[in-house]
C-alpha cells in the first residue's frame, strides 16, 4: 500500500482499475485494524485493483475535499469518480466483492 501526495492522487483515481483509498490516521485504533485486512485484500485482488492509504493528518486538504468526517473511511474510485464509500472497519470479503464489481472482466 502506498502513501500518496495530491498530484499523483488525481492520477491514481483516474485509473481504469478500481482504486480503494483508505483514509486513516496513525492514532486511530480501527485504522490499525484495517492494515491486515487490506493486506489480505491485496493478495486476493492482485494487480486488478489498487489499494492506497492516505493519512488524513498529512493530507488535510485531500481529506477536506472528500469530506472525510471520521477514520477509517474507505472509498472506491474509478475513472475519477467515487463509486463507493463507507466509514469504519470493513472486513476483507465484503471489500473484495465491492472491488470485483468494478474490475474489468477477464478474457
Amino acid at each position: 500500500m502506498a502513501e500518496t501526495k495530491n498530484a499523483s492522487f488525481d492520477e491514481l483515481i483516474n485509473s481504469e482499475k478500481p482504486v480503494l483509498v483508505d483514509f486513516s490516521a496513525v492514532w486511530c485504533g480501527p485504522c490499525q485494524m484495517m492494515a491486515p485486512i487490506l493486506k489480505e485484500l491485496k493478495t486476493r485482488v492482485g494487480e486488478d485493483a489498487v489499494i492506497i492509504k492516505v493519512d488524513v493528518d498529512k493530507n488535510r486538504k485531500l481529506a477536506m475535499d472528500y469530506r472525510i468526517q471520521g477514520v477509517p473511511t474507505l472509498m472506491v474510485f474509478q475513472k475519477g469518480e467515487v463509486k463507493w464509500g463507507q466509514s469504519g472497519v470493513v472486513q476483507v470479503t465484503p471489500l473484495e466483492h465491492i472491488l470485483k464489481q468494478y474490475m474489468p472482466a477477464k478474457a
